[in-house]
């Protein structure tokens, strides 16, 4: 399948944007990594300020997936850093959408996957192991459930509850 841009995405589906099956988040996440666009089946986290459950993750093989970790909007500490990043590549993840912040950003960049953030921290996260996984999270006001497909570009970041084709 040929890469679809998001404002592609929503010129030819406005029958879904409409109905709610295709959400634009808000514009409120910052571009990391080499991979500017990137696509994929969901798989959520909701974690708040610990990262244990964001390592075992992306410990599985990826195959294309994006990982959306939702970490409350977080703005205390990291949940993804230069060597999570590295294995997400490593393990076949397409991306990350952290609904909080990463740190090492010069490491991440580095590595061939997307991730968005709300931004960057140098702290590190606890390492409890609390959190849920492939639960619903909602994220800038979006409900986001595993399985739905991700799409973002430079425009912006869509949820799709299917794949979407032009």
């Amino acid at each position: 399948m040929a890469f679809i841009t998001t404002a592609e995405a929503c010129d030819s589906n406005v029958p879904l944007l409409a109905s709610g099956d295709l959400r634009v988040l808000p514009p409120i996440f910052k571009i990391y990594g080499q991979s500017r666009a990137f696509s994929g089946p969901v798989a959520t986290l909701k974690v708040f300020e610990d990262n244990v459950l964001v390592r075992e993750l992306l410990e599985t093989e990826g195959e294309g997936r994006v990982l959306v970790v939702d970490g409350g909007g977080s703005m205390r500490c990291a949940l993804v850093g230069g060597n999570l990043g590295q294995l997400a590549q490593t393990m076949g993840w397409a991306g990350i959408l952290v609904n909080g912040c990463i740190r090492d950003v010069d490491e991440i960049n580095g590595c061939d996957i997307g991730v968005r953030a709300l931004g960057s921290h140098p702290t590190k996260s606890y390492k409890k192991g609390v959190g849920e996984k492939h639960v619903a999270v909602h994220i800038g006001g979006t409900l986001i459930c595993d399985g739905e497909w991700l799409y973002a570009d430079s425009d912006g970041i869509l949820i799709s509850k299917c794949e979407l084709s032009l």
